[in-house]
């Protein structure tokens, strides 16, 4: 790999120049600037939709932890008392009882859009003037995990954004449109609730929108005993006449294999990209490990008609957790054993591919286009 390196830290971010500045009663910090949508700008720089994790500094306290949720009239925290529920994650904490997994989070994410230059190496521009921010009661709990595809080329042509959009409502998909990627227009809810990591395809087929898909549940039903695929969440298809309205694909999409434990749980990672051999997909693999598990990138080749046909796959990873990247930051560090990609461009003999690191910071890593062949 050429180039691989982490490009935008929680230092590089200006609290006071967040979006929630001066509207939270508390201090909050910055717990992490990751998972970045990527795509290439009209004036040729790259753009970063970066996730920003605004967390609170003490979310314990007088017997409490308190969540940040976005209303109509400004941000409020509710506390709950700590005897109600499990903190043991620091991200989260889970209500003790009733039923049903219940959680609620210590931070609030927004996006912040980051320019970097052509190459993807530098950060060339922080648009603080420009974040996306909760605007709707769908969300807020933040939005997050922004994923963007170009679709179309010239005037014809626009960028989708999807994002998940977090409340007790729902926990769904949202879609975000624009001409320019500069200037985003929120379409609203795509998705429902649980159905995660939505990758919408840089390029119609057979004249429709088509899209990864990842739902969540509870309950999955087992493949044969000696089938070549592991029950569990895998990796769906839709497709759509507008991008708005989705139909789920009849056919399954990327399943976990039986094989190996590395993707028991697995999603959607960067939009999938045409190449000359059909649809380049980079998607995550959760191996069981600790309390997150390790998140590993892996790749899949589709084909470019039937994207429900996998023409070539590889069981070892294309990108694993990378601590020598993260050792200058061991006093940030909260989690350890995750990358998470979610951005891919086409840079001629290579490909940039910006990933989350440790839920932590924003990694840009080259590979070479032959790492597929």
């Amino acid at each position: 790999m050429a180039f691989d390196a982490l490009v935008l830290t929680p230092q590089d971010i200006e609290i006071a120049r967040s979006p929630l500045a001066g509207r939270v009663d508390a201090e909050t910090y910055v717990l992490g600037a990751f998972n970045p949508g990527l795509t290439r700008l009209p004036n040729g720089n790259l753009l970063m939709m970066v996730r920003v994790a605004e967390a609170l500094r003490r979310p314990i306290r007088d017997g409490h932890v308190h969540a940040i949720r976005w209303t109509a009239e400004g941000y409020r925290l509710d506390p709950w008392p700590l005897q109600l529920v499990d903190t043991a994650d620091p991200r989260k904490f889970m209500m003790r009882g009733g039923g049903w997994k219940v959680m609620a989070l210590t931070s609030l994410s927004w996006l912040l859009p980051v320019e970097l230059s052509a190459d993807g190496t530098r950060v060339e521009a922080i648009h603080y003037d420009r974040a996306i921010v909760p605007a709707a009661d769908y969300q807020c709990y933040g939005v997050e995990d922004a994923r963007i595809s170009r679709v179309g080329v010239g005037k014809g042509g626009r960028w989708l954004m999807t994002t998940c959009s977090v409340s007790p409502e729902r926990h769904s998909t949202t879609l975000y449109t624009s001409d320019d990627a500069v200037d985003w227009r929120l379409e609203g809810i795509v998705l429902d609730h649980q159905n995660k990591d939505m990758l919408i395809f840089e390029g119609l087929i057979g004249g429709k929108y088509w899209a990864q898909t990842r739902p969540l549940g509870d309950l999955y039903f087992a493949y044969p005993p000696d089938s070549a695929w592991r029950a569990g969440p895998s990796i769906n298809l839709a497709s759509s006449p507008d991008a708005l309205h989705w139909k789920p694909c009849d056919r399954p999409g990327i399943r976990p294999h039986a094989a190996t434990v590395a993707t028991a749980r697995m999603g959607g990672g960067a939009p999938p990209i045409r190449t000359p051999e059909g649809w380049l997909s980079l998607w995550h693999g959760v191996e069981p490990a600790g309390v997150v598990g390790i998140y590993r990138t892996y790749w899949s080749l589709l084909d470019g008609e039937d994207p429900s046909r996998v023409i070539r796959t590889q069981h070892e990873p294309l990108l694993a957790p990378a601590p020598h990247l993260t050792a200058p930051l061991a006093d940030l560090m909260y989690l350890d054993d995750v990358v998470f990609t979610t951005g891919i461009v086409d840079a001629g003999d290579h490909y940039v591919v910006a990933s989350g690191e440790a839920d932590l910071a924003c990694r840009v890593t080259h590979i070479g286009k032959q790492t597929f062949a």
